[in-house]
């Protein structure tokens, strides 16, 4: 124990996790990343590094695999209640078998995934500020934006992992719009990120929400589309049906996984995942980590998604 939260290598808490389902933390945690470069969240191999604000302070998590569970190390103020969430992050509320499949590829594709989880941060703000900064940009540009925006009001996470943390939406609610076009945000989505910034508070309150109430509260607020929403409903809360609307290459690779249609838009793909109802994002995450692309006819630099502000 260091004499300070934090403030020294010696995790402030460090316990075995030990869980009562299976679990493959870097593929259900993989959806946190935005970008190898991330600073929010690191994978190295087995083990992920993850910078997360408690309701008691910050905190950084090392979870590593153990003989008999998870070795979760865990610093700063609030490593104690990081380590108490670490159940419900991994997906401990989740129900893979909920969604069942015929033989075929789609099975395949889950057998392939095994461990995959959905699981819930219960932290509206750290998904909604990626995800505003990806609207109707390429992933480089929303990484970009994204990373500076870390750089500039971000702050060190506790502990030896050299993490970020991402800045506090109090932080974010008092500037000007025009202080965020630098890291790449153009009025638009400076104004929605401020904006949601100041409403946090009500934005938060849908993770306690069934999911359509939850995304109804989420676009509520201006600038927030059926996409952003989805993300958060996503990781926040851990729905495995919030399927991302809107995004230029998740039908295509729907359509071409489920169809062996090269194009496709979100009515076509919600026509063939209409069968797996209630776990479409789950389908959807399967087919992502298959890694089956569609042929290539566009150009390089397209928008990874058109939101529908």
């Amino acid at each position: 124990m260091t004499d300070a939260p934090g403030g020294g290598t010696a995790p402030d808490v460090d316990e075995l996790v030990q869980l009562d389902f299976e679990v493959d933390p870097a593929a259900t945690l993989g959806e946190l990343r935005h970008g190898r470069g991330d600073p929010t969240i690191r994978f190295e191999g087995d083990v992920v590094w993850r910078a997360l604000r408690t309701d008691v302070g910050p905190a950084a998590t090392r979870i590593a695999p153990a003989r008999e569970g998870w070795r979760v190390s865990a610093w700063g103020q609030g490593a104690r209640a990081a380590v108490a969430a670490i159940p419900r992050l991994l997906g401990e509320e989740d129900d893979p078998a909920a969604l069942t499949l015929p033989a075929g590829k789609l099975r395949d594709a889950a057998a392939r995934s095994r461990g995959l989880r959905f699981g819930r941060t219960d932290a509206v703000w750290p998904v909604l500020l990626p995800a505003i900064c990806g609207q109707k940009l390429t992933s480089q540009q929303a990484h970009r934006a994204y990373f500076g925006i870390l750089r500039r009001w971000g702050e060190d996470a506790p502990g030896p992992g050299r993490l970020r943390l991402p800045p506090r939406p109090e932080v974010i609610a008092t500037l000007p719009y025009y202080e965020l076009h630098p890291v790449g945000l153009e009025q638009r989505r400076a104004v929605t990120l401020i904006r949601a910034a100041q409403g946090i508070e009500r934005l938060q309150e849908a993770v306690s929400m069934p999911p359509a109430a939850a995304l109804s509260r989420l676009r509520t607020m201006p600038g927030i589309g059926a996409w952003t929403a989805a993300e958060v409903a996503r990781q926040a809360m851990g729905d495995p049906d919030a399927v991302s609307l809107g995004d230029f290459h998740i039908p295509n690779m729907v359509c071409w996984f489920l169809a062996g249609e090269p194009r496709g838009g979100d009515e076509r793909m919600l026509e063939l995942l209409e069968p797996y109802r209630g776990q479409r994002a789950r389908v959807v995450r399967y087919i992502e980590r298959a890694g089956v692309k569609p042929p290539k006819f566009g150009p390089r630099l397209t928008p990874q998604h058109i939101e529908d502000l």
